[in-house]
């Protein structure tokens, strides 16, 4: 399931090459996997994705968050959400991390802690892991 933060920022749980026609005919134009490889048996890994990425013409970065949101993987998101053109897709097991990964990044590009919460919340997920990083 596709969850919106806000009107550039998606949420989903694992996607597949199949589904990337529709996502770029959605306005998407960045991928963003946030999980390791290997997670679950029989996921696509990210080098997949990726490669079904650049064959439509999406732009594709791996941030894997593993054990927790660190420093990087914050970075690497906020590089990410400035370089999409349009709308990004992070995707995760089931859109959590990538939706608590977005709130830190977010947050460290002055975004409100009552925005973040309402966009999070508004999507269905838990804000209170990251509620110290905010």
């Amino acid at each position: 399931m596709i969850r919106e933060l806000d009107d550039r920022t998606l949420v989903s749980g694992q996607i597949n090459p199949a589904d990337l026609p529709a996502l770029k005919a959605s306005g998407v134009t960045m991928i963003v996997c946030n999980r390791p490889d290997g997670e679950d048996p029989g996921q696509p890994s990210a080098a997949e994705i990726e490669s079904a990425a650049e064959q439509h013409g999406l732009q594709f970065r791996h941030v894997p968050i593993i054990r927790g949101i660190g420093p990087a993987d914050v970075q690497s998101m906020q590089e990410a959400m400035d370089a999409a053109e349009g709308k990004l897709l992070a995707y995760c097991r089931s859109g959590n991390r990538s939706a608590l990964t977005w709130a830190v990044a977010r947050r460290g590009q002055g975004a409100s802690v009552e925005e973040i919460e309402r966009a999070v919340s508004g999507a269905g997920f838990d804000l209170s892991p990251v509620a110290h990083l905010l």
